[in-house]
């Protein structure tokens, strides 16, 4: 998961040396021939700047506020009169960092409405009802904690690819997970003994996309989810999860991962850094807090219980086994059982150096003069991502597949990216830097590289503007490929064979021409190999190897056996 205070400083302190022109004015207006009739009455749409039709914050469900805060979504109500889906709709509610905070904004504000649960569609400009295109639902990312549906345009996509994107918001942080006994009490349905209220709230997009989207093109028998981060993990939470069966046909996992926590350590504590429910009910509600008490405070009251002293969220448990959503185990246990993972395609892959969004500002290993940063040693720096990178990546790929693998599934792929041609000002060098960090493989699978506010004019440049575009467009191709078939295969013509997952970690490798890529390799990855070679690392001293394998083990402390057997620290 994204950290998000890191994540947020490393942007807003390298944008400074970027350079950030005026956004041309553009003013959406309702096409007659986008106009769409739905369940819940007519929608009309409009053509964006990019070519594409687009309609904008669509309710999937029914506000999550009052009575139903803290239950499972109910079906979106009918319009009273047409809507224009013209412009974005309001955030779910989060407290504002500084990649997120816009229009003013200050960090560690709390914004957002309830009434949030909405997704965004885009379709190529000619779609039509009756015309079976495949279906791409985006997840955000954000640690799920933050994000929005609207920061994602899906225009060139859905236009290049010809197919159907469909952007979906969820409730977060407080508001999408958590457990406590009087949330639970006197359920309207089943599912309102959950805790995983996001989850549950992706579900119901998935029943709105099955019920709607043939009007505006779609096939409701190829629906593919598809996400980055947070993103990710939900998918892997919605693969193990009754309700979501039959609902999609495919899943691609951008940088994922698989934990979950027991629902007593959700409710009681004991769990690494996360708040307890009982605790936060109490804060918000007082010690005699019940479902009623709870639902009736404030956004800010609920917020405000876990904040910590930076003024940010402190951990909140996610990918609760509540026994409803998500069983005893959770997904690991739910992958380990023939019948427990919904049996569809699966992408999953990471990005290379995906710690070094959360390394670039390590005092020990960069130095920082303003907006400018550099390498301490080139070598200190690349070891510290490495290894860490490599957990990530056995935790969502290795162990994961693996894990599938043995029960017979051979429609699993996965992929790593490597991209590291960003751009440089003076002595900060994006390209070191950052690297093939996490997140950098978005703007790559949309073609739209807008994603880090004013620092994309330093990291995508027009030096490394030919090599990436024509990158974007394989990984489109191949994400399309995948919606289409099942298989991501060559990308329909495009490029090499994806070969399938096996034991010796086959996979695609994504860069440019220029790095060598796109290409197929083999590289397995394994908790006692990754500990072994941190312990031979001769770029570095035994401090810095002892210091790697702390942050590794403080972040799953179920690897400090391996790492303290291998390492002697």
């Amino acid at each position: 998961m994204m950290r998000i205070r890191m994540i947020a400083t490393v942007v807003a302190a390298l944008a400074v040396v970027g350079c950030s022109g005026d956004e041309a004015g553009f003013t959406p207006v309702v096409a007659s021939d986008l106009v769409r009739s739905i369940d819940q009455g007519e929608l009309g749409g409009f053509e964006s700047e990019e070519g594409a039709a687009v309609w904008m914050a669509v309710p999937y469900a029914a506000p999550p506020v009052g009575e139903l805060r803290w239950r499972s979504p109910r079906p979106a109500v009918a319009f009273e009169t047409r809507m224009a889906a013209l412009e974005a709709g309001p955030v779910c509610p989060q407290i504002t960092n500084n990649l997120s905070a816009v229009d003013g904004q200050e960090v560690g504000e709390l914004v957002g409405s309830e009434d949030c649960l909405t997704l965004d569609i885009y379709a190529p400009r000619n779609a039509a009802p009756g015309d079976d295109l495949p279906v791409m639902m985006w997840i955000h990312g954000g640690a799920n904690v933050w994000g929005s549906s609207s920061a994602y345009d899906g225009s060139t996509l859905a236009s290049e690819q010809n197919v159907i994107i469909v952007a979906v918001q969820y409730r977060l942080g407080p508001l999408g997970f958590l457990a406590h006994p009087a949330l639970r009490a006197e359920p309207g349905i089943a599912d309102d003994a959950a805790a995983n209220f996001a989850l549950l709230d992706l579900v119901e997009a998935l029943r709105w996309i099955n019920g709607n989207i043939e009007a505006f093109g779609g096939d409701t028998g190829r629906v593919t989810i598809f996400g980055e981060s947070a993103g990710a993990y939900n998918i892997a939470g919605l693969m193990a999860m009754p309700q979501a069966r039959g609902l999609f046909h495919g899943a691609i996992m951008q940088s994922g991962g698989t934990a979950s926590v027991p629902l007593t350590i959700a409710e009681n504590g004991g769990g690494t850094d996360a708040l307890a429910g009982l605790a936060a009910a109490a804060a918000i509600a007082g010690p005699d807090a019940d479902g009623a008490s709870l639902r009736a405070a404030s956004l800010a009251t609920v917020f405000d219980a876990y904040r910590d002293g930076n003024n940010e969220l402190t951990s909140l448990p996610r990918m609760i086994e509540d026994g409803v959503t998500l069983r005893e185990g959770g997904i690991l246990a739910a992958a380990a059982d023939p019948d427990g993972f919904a049996p569809v395609p699966l992408i999953s892959g990471t990005n290379r150096d995906e710690m070094k969004l959360y390394t670039v500002f390590d005092p020990t290993l960069t130095r920082r003069l303003g907006p400018l940063v550099w390498l301490r040693d080139r070598d200190a720096y690349e070891a510290a991502v490495e290894y860490p990178s490599r957990i990530w990546r056995y935790n969502a790929v290795d162990s994961l597949l693996n894990r599938l693998a043995a029960n017979g599934r051979s429609d699993l792929w996965s992929y790593r990216f490597d991209w590291d041609e960003g751009g440089s000002v003076l002595v900060t060098n994006t390209g070191e830097l950052l690297g093939a960090s996490h997140a950098m493989e978005i703007p790559f699978v949309f073609n739209h590289f807008e994603l880090f506010g004013s620092f994309d004019s330093v990291l995508f440049n027009d030096r490394n503007a030919e090599g990436r575009i024509e990158l974007a467009r394989t990984m489109g191709a191949y994400w399309a490929a995948f919606a289409r078939r099942g298989n991501p295969g060559d990308g329909e013509g495009i490029g090499a064979d994806w070969p399938r997952w096996t034991d010796t970690g086959a996979a695609m490798r994504f860069d440019t021409r220029d790095g060598g890529g796109p290409e197929v390799f083999s590289r397995t990855e394994g908790t006692l190999a990754i500990a072994s070679e941190l312990a031979g690392d001769t770029r570095i001293d035994a401090a810095a190897r002892c210091r790697i394998a702390g942050g590794i083990t403080g972040r799953q402390p179920s690897l400090s056996e391996v790492f303290d057997g291998a390492l002697d620290c």
